[in-house]
């Protein structure tokens, strides 16, 4: 796993592994380096088990409360 890919900012088009919506989470596991997505929800039902086994978690649940810009004319 290459560091670019790691930090890369999760969009739209991340989707969690568990239920398919917008993912905020990713989770790179320490053995295989493999790479899990979730959504906010998911990865708080799943962090106790799963972050000892993890090398990043990256945790954009954040941009949930953020507002979005508003377009001025």
């Amino acid at each position: 796993m290459t560091t670019a890919v790691a930090d890369r900012t999760l969009n739209a088009l991340d989707r969690c592994d568990r239920c398919g919506a917008q993912a905020y989470v990713r989770v790179v596991l320490e053995t295989s380096g493999g790479e899990l997505l979730f959504c906010g929800h998911h990865a708080r039902a799943i962090e106790a088990t799963l972050r000892p086994l993890s090398s990043d978690w990256h945790d954009e649940t954040g941009r949930l409360h953020e507002k979005a810009p508003v377009a001025v004319d």
